[in-house]
């Protein structure tokens, strides 16, 4: 390959492409055992809906196996930090999230966005500030989880 100058790709959204109304959605990532199993060890989580499957399978109200909400929102930002936050996406500053039904294991997730707020900020030139109003939606189009996040996301400028 010559000295030529190559775009790079999987680069982040500015703020000048996220007008108010815009939607889009990220790729899916399919839930796996061993996700949730590794999620529910490096955090500690040690509640027997997680850790005990005959405690699940005779007493909780969700039979199966199921992901925790922290689990399938880290999944959610991942999905959307590798399409539209490398080397845009400067600072989450405030969320809303309303967990709306169980995602199981074997479960395939995406985001779907819009744009709900944009604005420039006020006290950092260069930066916008964008709510985004998500949904996470399994392979049968059910919605999970919602969530509000404002991020400061850099400018083209």
């Amino acid at each position: 390959m010559n000295n030529e100058e190559l775009d790079t790709v999987g680069l982040g959204l500015y703020y000048e492409d996220l007008p108010i109304g815009r939607k889009f959605k990220t790729l899916g990532r399919t839930i796996q055992d061993a996700d949730v199993c590794a999620f529910i060890n490096v955090i500690h989580m040690t509640e027997v809906l997680f850790t005990d499957m005959d405690f699940v399978a005779k007493e909780s109200d969700i039979k199966g196996r199921f992901a925790p909400g922290a689990f399938v929102y880290g999944i959610s930002e991942g999905l959307l930090a590798q399409a539209t936050m490398q080397k845009t996406g400067y600072a989450f500053l405030h969320m809303e999230l309303d967990i709306k039904a169980p995602a199981m294991v074997g479960d395939t997730i995406h985001v779907e966005c819009e744009v709900i707020e944009a604005r420039l900020s006020n006290s950092r030139p260069g930066r916008g500030l964008v709510r985004t109003f998500n949904k996470v939606v399994n392979q049968n189009g059910a919605v999970v989880m919602t969530y509000t996040p404002l991020r400061m996301i850099k400018c083209r400028g």
